[in-house]
C-alpha cells in the first residue's frame, strides 16, 4: 500500500521539478535580446531575464564590453539573471558573445557591436519631392484600333503593368516623351522594336510590332507610361558635416501599380503649406502645398527605399520653429514605450512641436520599416489635422533628447495612430552611420 501511495507522490514531484524548471528558465534570452545588438560607446543598455538559473558567458574578444560590471573575456564570467543584465561599452568594436546555462548547455549567441554616439540636426521641414524614373514606367495598357483588329500590340507580347522600360532598339529612354518619337523614327524604318525591360531583379528583351492607329495613322504600342513622380513630405534629418539627409521614412510607389520606384535623379525643394484636409476615419487627410524652387531648401535624391528618400542638401536657409542644434541619434535599444515629441509644419513653413504617445516599440534585429506603433495627443494637432496626414511622413520624432524615428503611415481607420520607422534604420540608409566603416576605423588604429 505504501509503495502505490508513494508513486503519485514521486510523479507530483517530478511534474513539480519539471514545472520549477519552466518557470526558472531563462526564456527571455530570446525574447529580449537581439541577435545584433548595438550600443554607442560609454552607453548602458538594460535587458530584464529575470531568471535564477547561472549563465556562462563568453566573449571571442576582449575590452570591448561589460555585462553586470565583469569585463567580457574568452575565459567567461558567470551572471546572475535575477538582475536585470546590464551591457556596459567600454570601446568601439565588435563581440560575439555565447550564453551557457550552468555553463554547459548552449543557449544562445548574439553580436554586439560598440559605435561612436552620432549626433544629426532634426528636420520638421515641409518640402516638395520631385522623382525621375529610371526608364519610364508602365501604368496601363489601352487598346489600338487597326485597320484590321483591335489590341494592345506591348501586352500580347508579354509587357506588364509595373515593368520599367529602358531601351527601344537600344535607345535609351529617359523621358515618357521619347518612347512616342522612337517608335515612329523606328517604325517608319521599318525596323522591328526591341524593348529591354527590367521587372523586379530581371532584365530581359522583348519584341513588339506596333499597330498602325485607324484615327491617327500612326504606329502605337497600346502603352501607358510615365517618368516622373512628385508630391509633399517631411524632411527628417540631416548631418551638419557631411550634408546629408533622410526624409518621408518609407518609399515612394507609383500610384496605380503601387510599385517602388527606381529612380534616375531627384530633388527636394521648399514647399509652403496652405491647407490642410483633416483626416477622418476611412480618410487619411493630407497637406497641401506650394513648391518654392530657390536656394531657400535646395537638394539632391539619390536614394528611394524602404526606409525613405536620401540625398545631399545643397542650402538650407532658417526657417520659423527650425532647430539647428544636433542631438544624438537613438538606437533601437534606447526607445521605449511613452511621451516624446514630433516636428512638423501645419500652416505654412514654421516648424513646430506637438506631443505623441508611443505606444508600442517592436524588437528588431533586422530592418523593417514599422518599428513603432504611435498615437498624436496633441489636442491642437489633432484639431487642425484630425490626426496623421499625408505629408507628415518623415516628421521626426525625439524621445528624450535623441532622435528616435519619424512617422511613415497611418493607421486608416483610426488617424490618430500609425506607424514610426526607427532612426537607426534611416541613418544606416543615408550612409552617415557605417558599421563596417567605424569597426574598420577602429582595427586600423590598433
Amino acid at each position: 500500500m505504501k509503495k502505490q501511495h508513494s508513486r503519485p507522490k514521486l510523479a507530483f514531484l517530478f511534474f513539480g521539478l519539471i514545472l520549477l524548471l519552466l518557470i526558472s528558465f531563462p526564456w527571455r534570452i530570446w525574447l529580449a535580446l537581439q541577435d545584433d545588438l548595438r550600443i554607442f560607446e560609454g552607453d548602458v543598455h538594460y535587458v530584464n531575464i529575470a531568471s535564477p538559473l547561472p549563465v556562462l558567458v563568453r566573449g571571442d574578444k576582449d575590452g570591448i564590453l561589460q555585462l553586470n560590471g565583469v569585463p567580457v573575456s574568452r575565459d567567461g564570467s558567470k551572471l546572475d539573471l535575477r538582475l536585470p543584465l546590464q551591457f556596459m561599452a567600454e570601446k568601439m568594436g565588435s563581440v560575439n558573445l555565447e550564453f551557457r546555462l550552468f555553463g554547459i548547455i548552449p543557449l544562445r549567441q548574439l553580436t554586439v557591436n560598440v559605435l561612436p554616439e552620432k549626433k544629426l540636426v532634426p528636420g520638421g521641414h515641409s518640402i516638395g519631392i520631385k522623382l525621375h524614373s529610371e526608364g519610364v514606367l508602365v501604368v496601363g495598357h489601352h487598346q489600338v484600333h487597326g485597320q484590321d483588329k483591335t489590341t494592345s500590340p506591348a501586352k500580347d507580347a508579354g509587357i506588364i503593368v509595373g515593368d520599367v522600360l529602358l531601351a527601344i532598339n537600344g535607345h535609351y529612354l529617359q523621358d515618357a516623351n521619347q518612347v512616342a518619337q522612337i517608335i515612329r523614327e523606328e517604325a517608319a524604318n521599318k525596323n522591328k522594336l526591341t524593348f529591354t525591360v527590367k521587372r523586379g531583379e530581371q532584365q530581359f528583351t522583348v519584341e513588339v510590332k506596333p499597330l498602325i492607329c485607324r484615327e491617327t495613322k500612326q504606329p502605337r504600342i497600346g502603352l501607358y507610361v510615365r517618368d516622373s513622380a512628385a508630391g509633399v513630405g517631411t524632411l527628417t534629418f540631416y548631418d551638419p558635416k557631411t550634408k546629408r539627409y533622410g526624409a518621408l521614412g518609407h518609399v515612394i510607389t507609383d500610384v496605380d501599380t503601387n510599385q517602388p520606384i527606381e529612380i534616375r535623379d531627384g530633388q527636394i525643394v521648399k514647399a509652403n503649406i496652405v491647407s490642410i484636409k483633416a483626416a477622418r476615419r476611412g480618410y487619411p487627410g493630407e497637406k497641401t502645398g506650394i513648391f518654392q524652387e530657390g536656394k531657400d531648401l535646395a537638394g539632391t535624391i539619390d536614394k528611394n527605399c524602404l526606409f525613405g528618400i536620401f540625398g545631399t542638401l545643397h542650402s538650407l536657409k532658417p526657417v520659423a520653429g527650425e532647430e539647428r542644434k544636433a542631438i544624438p541619434v537613438a538606437l533601437i535599444s534606447q526607445v521605449k514605450p511613452g511621451p516624446a515629441e514630433i516636428l512638423t509644419v501645419v500652416d505654412g513653413t514654421t516648424i513646430e512641436r506637438f506631443a505623441i504617445e508611443i505606444q508600442r516599440v517592436y524588437n528588431q534585429s533586422h530592418p523593417s520599416d514599422k518599428g513603432m506603433v504611435i498615437a498624436i495627443t496633441d489636442e491642437r494637432l489633432l484639431k487642425e489635422t484630425g490626426g496623421i496626414v499625408q505629408g507628415m511622413s518623415g516628421s521626426p520624432i525625439i524621445q528624450d533628447g535623441r532622435l528616435a524615428g519619424a512617422i511613415t503611415h497611418v493607421f486608416v481607420n483610426d488617424p490618430t495612430r500609425g506607424y514610426a520607422v526607427f532612426a537607426e534604420w534611416m541613418v544606416e540608409a543615408a550612409g552617415i552611420i557605417n558599421e563596417s566603416n567605424a569597426l574598420e576605423q577602429v582595427q586600423a588604429a590598433l
